[in-house]
């Protein structure tokens, strides 16, 4: 009798205690959402105001940035100096996030992300991965995508067909 009724208490300290662990789980995972939704947010109304320095201060200092074209894939220096004549001028992009969902790794240092834009080319995909470097969250890895209604998938192609052959050929 004593053995089950400390098998009971210990089943329900363990079932109490997960309880607890995964309710701090999901508040932790809740505060780093809103910390990377911060950063994110910033990252686009800094790009729209031209705020060079702050804008490129939300990149880890390895990181990538991938355009809409296929060849614009520019570590972070060389994006800053694609960039740097478009913050100059004030002629920036302006992107407001509609939808945007985050997922974490198991260790909380990465989460990666994927959002719908309003931009100046309609709807685009934002997507990219970001790491808590000395508490920070920095983007390491953010990829512009132009989306294309399945619609006009079709038309699209034949435009872009031209270009993008002579590419293919130029990469085999």
């Amino acid at each position: 009798m004593k053995k089950t009724i400390s098998l009971f208490f210990l089943s329900a300290f363990l079932m109490f205690s997960n309880t607890l662990l995964a309710q701090k789980k999901g508040f932790y995972e809740n505060v780093q959402k809103k910390n990377i939704n911060k950063l994110l947010d910033d990252f686009n109304t800094l790009a729209a105001n031209a705020d060079f320095d702050k804008y490129f201060d939300c990149f880890a200092e390895e990181s990538t940035f991938i355009g809409t074209d296929a060849t614009e894939v520019w570590n972070k220096q060389e994006f800053k100096e694609w960039a740097k004549p478009f913050f100059d001028k004030k002629t920036t992009w302006n992107f407001k996030s509609l939808k945007r969902n985050i997922y974490f790794s198991k260790d909380g240092n990465y989460a990666w992300f994927d959002e719908i834009l309003d931009t100046q080319m309609k709807i685009c995909r934002g997507s990219g991965v970001v790491e808590k470097i000395g508490g920070k969250w920095k983007v390491k890895q953010y990829v512009l995508s132009v989306t294309v209604p399945n619609e006009v998938v079709d038309e699209v192609t034949k435009i872009k067909a031209p270009i993008e052959d002579a590419l293919i050929q130029k990469l085999k």
